[in-house]
């Protein structure tokens, strides 16, 4: 097996993985948040616009977590630097 075969290989896997992971693990955190605001708007209503507010920022932010592992699976498939590091060495 070629060093670059090997390389698409592990970068594939690990891809897949980085999504398997960071997809349930922020999709968890994000319904803990909301269960945790509704809770706190159903205890104070009228705090309603700053528990709302705190609750949208605080998802935001936990849904940024699901994009980066997109973003970082995207990298590893299609603009690898790697690829061209070793492709480099290895004079192909």
């Amino acid at each position: 097996m070629d060093s670059v075969e090997l390389i698409g290989m592990i970068s594939i896997v690990m891809a897949g993985v980085t999504v398997a992971l960071g997809a349930p693990i922020t999709a968890i955190g994000e319904g803990w948040a909301v269960s945790r605001g509704m809770a706190a708007l159903a205890q104070q209503p009228d705090a309603a616009p700053t528990i709302t507010r705190a609750l949208f920022i605080g998802v935001a932010m936990i849904e940024s977590s699901a994009i980066y592992c997109f973003v970082v699976s995207l990298i590893l498939i299609f603009a690898n630097p790697f690829w061209n590091h070793v492709a480099g060495l290895s004079g192909g």
